[in-house]
């Protein structure tokens, strides 16, 4: 008699239809997984957070524009449409810069600034350049598309920075190797906005002049010099223009008269009736009543107003912890990288976002007088949001490495580790070689 041994059967589960060939099975959720093999805890930190302060401004921008935008176009979702093909475009160009390597934004950290302040040369000196509610700050294209080089200018400004205190870390107690190219180049970039007429804009991007070089470990007194000069000049400035010195009186004053409350404090009073009129949980959304063409720039530089007045104090307050939230995802980037590139990169993107949403909310509340800045990734506007994206997708390139390996580039496996992951050396030592031995059995 003869017995035959039985195969063994293959161990695992039974395939479940869906992952036969040519299904999505296994192979997808590996290919997801490598995609997103490198990220950090801090990656998605800052992703969700600004992923969700993007989706909340879309909706924000509906309710708050749909009433100008039924009145111009008549459609209710004109510039919902609008954002949101801005949102489509900014997005992916945020996912894409993720990937780059820190060697890609060193190697164009130049010529970008040369094509920011060569557009911002466009909108001062040629018939491109449009003014829009007082500032030369625009460049138009057609009949519809305009494109505000400024803020262009702020993604070229925190790149170069960057690289050129990253480039000279070993010499910045040296006044003359702060000073140049700095001062000129970074001077130009700020008096071509000023020459404009935007003010708020300039602020900003002297903001971030003065953050980056702090966080690079500039001297202090150092750092004196252009705050002195500043307090100086900006004052001068503020007050070379009838409309925008008057803005400032009645900021300092306060609308003592009629005549004030019908022009230069009409957009700050009914701002703070609709913060008023919000209560705590506000009136709902969509239900806002200054949007009804009593606050102008509902949707742009005082869509916080409408937040107040249609979720109350409570939409208020978490608009705030969101953006908190990101500063936190930007300091515990900056505490992770060990490039110093990274490191000032990613402290100047914090200076601009979280700067600029603090300024734009100062105004609204009268802190501030109007300087006309939106609020970064909810007011409406393509070139704003676009070119915020694009910084936040930088500064996740340096989260996904922060230990600086990404900035020495692609590393090539060594012939011992050629063939596994990461260099590991696969070749069995000699002791891991010999057989293993086995007890007897009794």
């Amino acid at each position: 008699m003869t017995t035959s041994i039985p195969r063994r059967e293959r161990q695992g589960a039974p395939s479940s239809p869906g992952q036969g060939r040519g299904q999505p099975g296994p192979a997808a959720v590996v290919a997801v997984r490598r995609l997103f093999a490198h990220e950090t805890g801090n990656f998605f930190l800052l992703l969700g957070t600004t992923l969700f302060l993007v989706v909340f401004g879309l909706v924000m921008v509906l309710s708050s524009s749909s009433v100008t935008s039924f009145t111009e176009s008549n459609d209710f979702f004109t510039q919902f449409l609008r954002q949101g093909l801005f949102a489509a475009i900014g997005v992916p160009i945020m996912l894409v810069a993720s990937r780059m390597p820190a060697v890609f934004w060193k190697k164009w950290a130049w010529l970008a600034m040369v094509i920011g302040m060569g557009l911002q040369l466009l909108v001062v000196a040629t018939p491109l350049g449009v003014e829009i509610n007082g500032n030369r700050n625009w460049l138009k294209f057609g009949e519809s598309l305009t494109v505000q080089p400024s803020e262009i200018t702020k993604a070229a400004l925190v790149i170069w920075l960057a690289y050129v205190l990253s480039s000279k870390a070993d010499k910045l107690r040296d006044i003359r190797q702060v000073v140049v190219p700095i001062a000129p180049v970074a001077g130009a970039a700020i008096a071509f906005v000023l020459y404009g007429g935007d003010l708020g804009t300039a602020i900003i991007l002297i903001s971030i002049v003065l953050g980056s070089m702090f966080f690079a470990g500039v001297r202090l007194r150092f750092l004196a010099i252009p705050v002195i000069a500043g307090s100086i000049l900006t004052p001068m400035f503020m007050f070379s223009s009838n409309a925008r010195g008057d803005r400032i009186d009645v900021w300092l004053d306060g609308c003592s008269s009629s005549a004030d409350y019908a022009t230069f404090c009409w957009q700050t009073v009914h701002g703070w009736w609709a913060l008023a009129a919000g209560g705590f949980f506000g009136v709902g959304l969509g239900n806002s009543k200054a949007k009804w063409s009593w606050l102008p720039e509902a949707d742009n530089d005082f869509i916080f107003a409408i937040i107040g007045e249609e979720l109350g104090l409570l939409g208020a307050i978490t608009v705030l912890v969101l953006f908190i939230v990101l500063a936190v995802a930007f300091i515990r980037i900056i505490h992770a990288s060990t490039d110093p590139f990274a490191r000032i990169t990613v402290s100047a993107v914090m200076v601009w976002i979280i700067g600029q949403a603090f300024v734009n909310i100062a105004v609204v509340l009268g802190v501030l007088p109007v300087l006309g800045v939106p609020l970064p990734l909810i007011s409406s506007g393509g070139s704003a949001l676009v070119t915020t994206l694009f910084a936040i997708g930088i500064v996740l390139s340096f989260a996904r490495h922060p230990d600086g390996a990404q900035a020495r580039g692609p590393q090539v496996p060594t012939s011992a580790g050629a063939d596994s992951p990461a260099g590991v050396d696969n070749r069995a030592s000699p002791r891991t070689a010999q057989p293993r031995r086995t007890r007897p059995t009794r």
